[in-house]
């Protein structure tokens, strides 16, 4: 199985997966946790430059470019491996950011995109995808707080986080049966428990799957 969390700035996905991770490790799952953009040597590389905050003078195209790479590779090199290996994938971010930041953020065609994203996943997208949904001021003010996190992606206007927000809203309105969308202003520890009866709800519908629950 694979799960992703979501959601636009100051969500806090980074802390709950990996308390998530935890939780699932206590009950006997296989966990492969991972994060974009990186997890790979490569993948890490382009991270460098796409959070680099001197890189002021990106295209909206490089970056769906450089996403996507970092992508492919973090499927090729962990993702598809791990899966194929019987394990629980657990990803901070994945192909629906590209849709929610560059498709929605900056108006760019999401045909277009979905086509990229197909292209460099190997058409592999989530079983499960768990939106932390907060209201944008509230959230980037949580990252003015951890501002050692501050990049570039953050400094664009708020008018881009609220479309960035519309959108992830969008397609979990879309896909409902692959989506779920937790309130991420609540206390940390109430979004975690949302977090992990979501998660081993979900989990408990696919026994024959068992998302790579060790039998011992």
């Amino acid at each position: 199985m694979f799960i992703t969390l979501e959601g636009p700035e100051g969500g806090g996905k980074t802390t709950h997966i990996e308390s998530l991770a935890r939780f699932l490790k206590q009950q006997g799952y296989k966990i492969c946790s991972t994060c974009e953009p990186g997890g790979t040597s490569i993948s890490d590389q382009i991270r460098d430059v796409l959070k680099n905050k001197s890189n002021t003078s990106m295209h909206p195209r490089t970056e769906i470019l450089l996403f996507c790479a970092a992508r492919a590779q973090l499927v090729e090199e962990v993702i598809r491996p791990a899966l194929d290996d019987g394990m629980l994938v657990l990803s901070d971010r994945y192909a629906d950011s590209t849709l929610a930041y560059q498709g929605y953020g900056h108006n760019m065609d999401l045909d277009t995109l979905r086509q990229l994203l197909n292209f460099a996943t190997g058409n592999r997208w989530p079983d499960l995808t768990l939106l932390l949904d907060i209201d944008v001021e509230q959230g980037l003010q949580r990252k003015i707080v951890q501002a050692d996190d501050w990049n570039r992606f953050e400094e664009y206007q708020l008018e881009f986080h609220r479309r960035v927000r519309s959108g992830y809203l969008a397609l979990a309105q879309q896909e409902p049966q692959r989506w779920r969308v937790i309130d991420a202003s609540q206390t940390w520890d109430t979004v975690q428990q949302n977090l992990q009866e979501e998660v081993t709800g979900f989990l408990e519908k696919f026994p024959q799957k068992n998302g790579g629950k060790s039998s011992a």
